[in-house]
């Protein structure tokens, strides 16, 4: 996708125009600004209360991150600006956040949730909703709103990939061809040959490229906690297809399932209602501890009645 037609992302060039037409020293000092544009893109359907972040890249691009809740689901299945910020940098390959602009302070959820980024304490954040002048806009290292931080230095290696960093989890599905190996959950017909629900406009709908972009996510997927990587593919009524990697937390309850990153995606790269979502492929283990095979049906069940969810099980690929 070209990120100069997205919403959701300004290529560095881009930024360091609007930076200077505002007469502004810095790509940096741009973030406050864009806050705005970026709460008018959240989806808060539930709490009507509209959070926006803006993040500047190490590669120099500029992302949004908004959040998105879901109508009939439990609130903790909802998307925290900050970490749809995140997910968002993943999709997009970047490898590190420098800083990020908010309009509200973090709850406790998102400042735990950044703590999965290396040298996460030197991210530099400001919260627009206590400043006044944008224009000068101070920021502060993300030290200063979570001292004592408790995160992967306690539980992991400093050489396990931390989120953001390159992941290869190994993963590989041999057993394609077995009709045991895969569940069709939300409509409950074995006998549906193509991915499609009746919705598709442009396009048949490609079981193979699903079940290899949800591989894809899987083998991307930050689980170093449970050693349980999963991934989603989900296909829009245009062919589009759009897949979320699973994003653990050294504190567990703030992990992103592969589902939500998934929508992240989907938003990110230009997604409309949810109802367009007409078909998804979810790739995990067969035998894990942690399992996203019945959230996944839920979340879709609620958000898209229509969309077909098939499960492949993955297994760890042989040297």
């Amino acid at each position: 996708m070209d990120s100069k037609v997205s919403q959701f992302v300004t290529d560095a060039s881009e930024a360091e125009s609007m930076a200077k037409s505002l007469s502004l020293p810095s790509v940096n000092h741009l973030l406050p600004h864009l806050v705005d544009s970026a709460q008018s893109l959240a989806r808060p359907s539930i709490s009507n209360f509209h959070v926006g972040a803006v993040g500047l890249g190490s590669d120099g691009r500029v992302f949004f991150g908004v959040n998105l809740e879901f109508p009939g689901l439990p609130l903790h299945h909802s998307v925290h600006a900050e970490q749809f910020l995140l997910t968002n940098l993943a999709v997009h390959r970047c490898p590190r956040l420098l800083s990020f602009a908010v309009s509200a302070a973090p709850c406790g959820h998102c400042r735990q949730f950044l703590q999965e980024l290396r040298l996460s304490s030197s991210v530099e954040i400001h919260i627009t909703a206590d400043s006044g002048d944008r224009k000068d806009a101070i920021f502060k290292p993300l030290s200063e709103i979570l001292p004592n931080p408790f995160g992967p230095h306690d539980l992991l290696g400093q050489e396990t990939p931390l989120l953001l960093e390159s992941h290869h989890n190994r993963l590989d599905l041999s057993t394609l061809n077995d009709a045991s190996n895969t569940r069709n959950l939300c409509n409950g017909n074995s006998n549906v040959e193509k991915l499609s629900n009746g919705n598709c406009e442009k396009h048949d709908f490609d079981e193979a490229l699903l079940r290899k972009s949800a591989l894809e996510a899987a083998n991307s997927a930050h689980a170093p906690y449970s050693g349980c990587p999963s991934g989603v593919a989900l296909m829009d009524c245009e062919g589009k297809v759009h897949r979320g990697s699973y994003i653990e937390s050294a504190a567990y309850n703030p992990s992103l399932g592969p589902v939500q990153a998934a929508l992240v995606a989907y938003v990110a790269e230009g997604g409309g209602g949810y109802e367009r979502i007409v078909a998804a492929v979810l790739v995990e283990k067969e035998v894990a501890k942690v399992k996203q095979e019945d959230t996944a049906r839920m979340i879709l069940k609620a958000i898209s009645p229509k969309c077909e969810l098939k499960v492949f099980y993955c297994h760890s690929a042989k040297n």
